[in-house]
């Protein structure tokens, strides 16, 4: 297997810094899927206890002038690497004002992700800096695990409001319980609920616009979802990305999906329940 991607736009490293900055909020370890047009970050966590699941795509001809890679075969052309994502973000935070940054898949004592970032200098002679990640290479019986998950039929699919907002809703709930319960109507609400046995705090978001509703009523529809509040809280904080809008979907008592969409990347996370 092989792989290497080099960037040279200032503007297109700073943007996947702040892509790994994200995922790095939610997750520890990561892993990377790569194929020849683009290049995926995921984690699942286990369905039976709550968990959660992340499905990032990043084109790379957004980001990367030169991009080659070899996968396990002609007829499994990818490569699947888990690593702690804390570690490629401090590499990438190193480069901030590099010159390019080559990215390439290298086996010292274990197999690494080897970041060779050029620095500006004041002399003739560029300064490089190479950083390496130590990555798991996962082994093809593995890899239907990280698929792009599949999309179930959501009862409601609205917009969100503004993400400033809910979060400093959802901060003052995580003081006061563990879980909360999401509800979405096909009239444009949503409403936050945070529910113990003293305590009821109810916070209201009306007029808010539809994607889709499910087809098979013409009646109102609510759906709902209890979810952990602190996950909820670490996706709020954790982007850096400032998408312009985010939906949400609900199925009702199965699912909740955040999903936002910019010119050259698309985050969903769902908190199943």
């Amino acid at each position: 297997m092989k792989f290497r991607g080099k960037m040279v736009e200032i503007s297109s490293i700073q943007h996947f810094t702040r892509i790994l900055n994200t995922v790095g909020k939610l997750t520890k370890i990561a892993v990377l899927k790569i194929i020849p047009s683009h290049m995926y970050l995921t984690f699942n966590e286990r369905i039976t206890s709550g968990g959660s699941s992340l499905w990032c795509e990043i084109p790379q001809d957004h980001y990367f002038c030169e991009f080659n890679m070899e996968g396990l075969s002609p007829e499994n052309n990818e490569i699947y690497l888990e690593f702690q994502i804390e570690n490629l973000i401090t590499a990438f935070k190193s480069a901030q004002a590099a010159k390019s940054i080559k990215l390439k898949l290298t086996k010292k004592h274990v197999p690494c992700l080897t970041l060779e970032v050029e620095l500006p200098s004041l002399h003739s002679n560029s300064r490089c800096v190479v950083h390496d990640v130590p990555v798991l290479v996962i082994p093809r019986r593995l890899w239907e695990q990280f698929q792009e998950p599949s999309m179930i039929q959501f009862d409601v699919s609205i917009y969100m409001p503004s993400l400033k907002i809910v979060r400093s809703v959802v901060e003052r709930m995580k003081n006061v319980g563990t879980f909360m319960t999401m509800f979405a109507s096909s009239d444009g609400e949503i409403d936050l609920r945070c529910e113990t046995d003293t305590v009821t705090i109810t916070t209201h978001f009306k007029d808010l616009n539809l994607t889709s509703v499910s087809a098979h009523t013409s009646d109102k529809i609510k759906a709902e979802c209890r979810i952990d509040i602190r996950k909820f809280n670490q996706f709020l904080f954790g982007q850096q990305i400032n998408p312009a809008k985010v939906v949400c979907n609900i199925t009702h008592h199965q699912m909740v999906q955040f999903s936002s969409c910019m010119m050259m990347f698309q985050f969903n996370i769902s908190y199943l329940v």
